[in-house]
């Protein structure tokens, strides 16, 4: 069996967990991937996520962050998340649980021939001739600056209606996993993960619409004028700049992300939101 680990980086506690995972698995006999900076730490030999798309298993040890950049890189490969942060929506195993968790998982896997999952619904934007990596949280249409004076000018359409335009630092749409990060910080609502949905919610609009919540089968565009330059941003990380009038299509990506191990209480995980 293989298994990757990616560890966040530049954090020790996830590192030495990282380590002890590492001993376990080759105790189990499984080959054992790690992520270059965790191996760096580990004065070891590395490979980056993409590396680890044929693995049956992969661990992500750190907060919702180190998931998401996890995800990016091994596509539908099962994630297993370990939790060090606060708050986790995505990662439901503790410290404490992981190394029992992973070989729970691969004591699984050898009965039945599969590693357990669920999928977890991704977004993605494309353009004429473009596309962004899918993103599990949010897909973000905004101006080259956020802030008085800045922004563009935004027209969204779902299924060809008008839904709102104007001035607006930018627009958000998100899934219902990723509606608890930046869609919550923007005034977005909190939707169940059960929801199948896309969430759209305004910058910092000028003459603001409520969010909307609509089907994720639905088909959704973005118009952008009025900017020298914008761009078009998934998970925070993955950017690509654009430049105005241009038209942007948002819609379910075909392929989800795969969430590994027990589930999420997401009522527990909303409680540490205060």
């Amino acid at each position: 069996m293989d298994v990757g680990i990616v560890a966040q980086k530049d954090n020790a506690r996830a590192a030495n967990l990282a380590d002890e995972l590492i001993e376990t698995l080759r105790g189990e006999e499984a080959n054992v991937r790690i992520d270059t900076a965790t191996a760096e730490a580990l004065s070891t030999s590395g490979v980056d996520p993409s590396a680890m798309r044929d693995c049956d298993l992969v661990v992500s040890i750190g907060g919702d962050g180190t998931f998401l950049f996890t995800a990016r890189g091994v596509g539908a490969t099962p994630i297993l998340g370990v939790n060090l942060g606060e708050v986790g929506f995505l990662n439901a195993v503790s410290p404490a649980d992981a190394v029992a968790a992973v070989q729970e998982e691969i004591a699984y896997a050898r009965r039945t021939g599969t590693v357990r999952s669920r999928p977890v619904p991704r977004i993605e934007a494309r353009g004429e001739d473009w596309s962004l990596m899918p993103a599990v949280n949010e897909i973000v249409v905004q101006g080259p600056q956020r802030g008085h004076g800045q922004g563009c000018t935004v027209e969204v359409r779902v299924d060809g209606s008008l839904y709102t335009g104007g001035h607006a630092d930018g627009v958000l749409f998100s899934t219902p996993t990723g509606s608890t990060a930046y869609n919550l910080s923007e005034g977005g609502p909190l939707v169940h993960p059960g929801v199948s949905g896309i969430v759209i919610t305004e910058m910092c609009a000028a003459e603001a619409m409520p969010s909307l919540v609509v089907g994720d089968d639905r088909s959704l565009s973005v118009r952008v004028d009025d900017a020298d330059l914008a761009y078009v941003i998934g998970d925070g990380k993955e950017q690509r700049a654009i430049e105005p009038p241009a038209q942007i299509e948002i819609g379910l990506a075909a392929e989800p992300a795969h969430l590994a191990g027990p589930p999420v209480d997401f009522f527990e995980a909303l409680g540490k939101l205060d």
